[in-house]
């Protein structure tokens, strides 16, 4: 393999993280004006709603160029990707950092702060004699993005981080096909990524397209998860992932820290009934790592919500999930296609919990979209993420970032 193409942008990215370096220390981003964007005044007062809900934090951050994901890191810096590639912004949405990462789609950072980009690179490869430039499916690895001294770490490459790709063939404009399009830190420093391709082939030596890759500390490919269905839909299929996150997540520390192995995957095929699955994943001293379905979600009890995570075609192409780390637990969605927001409890159920003095029994609903550019509105959310009880969505068509809070968090 020729890595004419990954030392291009590994030199150019090496310029642009010099030449953008300054003074920044992580602690200074605190300020008397932080946590302005947290005050009741703050709030679009035309927006609360009467019981309980999720209203809009003003200002919006605008000016960005497509944006497809949005996370708040461990460093407590927020992080977007869009057609220009990493913006790095602290939490009064000030931009501190652009790194030009190539076809940025996917954001995310762990615990050591190691910040993982989904993106695509050009790479030579030889091809009967002769060099072709072939566009594949990446993940950028850098460490301190945000302080002083940013390092790169990495570059994870398709097909050839895949372990069981290692006795294949390159497959040409096959492999460019395949995307990368998620990607979950855990615990222990390994992560998941979830990738889609037109190479279903169940019988095959090499793992599907349609796959969860998992990944060791070291960056190591240590298999795929099995049982997965590629091309079925159930409870524990993957059919064109289309994201995935975990149950870790900032500000989650050390001592902290959620241990579960547990993932929540996105499907965006037509035929897939349920397209957010929980997976569970368990250890067993005799044969490693399982996974299965999470059959609790399928308890649908109406005489506690409307509305359920596992609904056949609740969704239409969800396009990124997140979890929060609170007590709460409360699980979002963004589906691209509906251009909607969808929030369900940790059992499943659609709404929030309702207010102690309200009366109220059953969750009280709080997802809300459709196509437009209002405070509730969205064209294409195509991430969303969450911290310290604020919510963040990438609104790919409105060149926006969105923040909401509950209605019932305001005087927190």
């Amino acid at each position: 393999m020729n890595f004419g193409g990954m030392k291009f942008w590994l030199v150019l990215l090496g310029g642009i993280l010099t030449l953008s370096s300054c003074d920044f220390l992580l602690g200074t981003r605190d300020n008397d004006t932080v946590n302005e964007i947290f005050d009741q005044g703050a709030i679009d007062p035309n927006a609360v709603q009467s019981v309980v809900g999720y209203v809009p934090v003003l200002p919006v951050w605008s000016d960005f160029q497509s944006p497809t994901d949005v996370w708040v890191g461990y460093d407590e810096m927020v992080y977007v990707t869009d057609a220009q590639g990493l913006h790095i912004l602290d939490q009064k949405g000030e931009r501190f950092r652009t790194l030009p990462i190539p076809g940025a789609t996917k954001v995310t950072q762990d615990i050591r702060l190691h910040t993982y980009v989904l993106g695509r690179l050009d790479t030579l490869m030889d091809s009967a004699g002769t060099a072709v430039r072939r566009n594949l499916a990446a993940v950028y690895v850098l460490n301190g993005s945000a302080g002083s001294n940013p390092v790169w770490l990495d570059t994870l490459v398709h097909p050839f981080v895949d372990l069981s790709r290692s006795n294949t063939n390159f497959r040409g404009r096959f492999d460019e096909q395949v995307e990368f399009t998620g990607i979950a830190c855990l615990g222990d420093h390994g992560f998941y990524l979830s990738r889609k391709g037109p190479s279903n082939n169940t019988l095959s030596a090499a793992a599907p397209d349609n796959a969860v890759l998992v990944f060791r500390p070291d960056r190591s490919n240590n298999g795929y998860v099995p049982g997965l269905n590629p091309m079925l839909s159930g409870l524990k299929s993957a059919m064109s992932p289309s994201g995935i996150c975990g149950l870790l997540a900032p500000p989650q520390l050390v001592f902290g820290m959620n241990p579960s192995r547990d993932f929540i995957l996105l499907q965006s095929a037509t035929q897939a009934e349920t397209k957010v699955l929980w997976i569970r994943s368990t250890e067993n001293s005799e044969v490693g790592t399982l996974y299965s379905e999470n059959q609790s979600l399928l308890q649908f009890d109406r005489t506690k919500a409307l509305r359920f995570l596992y609904e056949p075609f609740r969704f239409t192409r969800p396009a990124d999930v997140c979890v929060a780390p609170d007590e709460t637990g409360y699980l979002f969605v963004v589906d691209s296609e509906r251009d909607s927001l969808y929030q369900f409890t940790s059992k499943g159920f659609e709404g929030v919990n309702p207010p102690p003095s309200s009366g109220l029994t059953k969750q009280v609903p709080a997802s809300f979209g459709g196509f437009g550019s209002g405070p509730f509105q969205f064209k294409g959310p195509s991430g969303v993420a969450y911290f310290r009880r604020t919510l963040y969505v990438a609104d790919r068509g409105n060149n926006r970032i969105m923040r909401y809070r509950l209605s019932s968090d305001l005087e927190r």
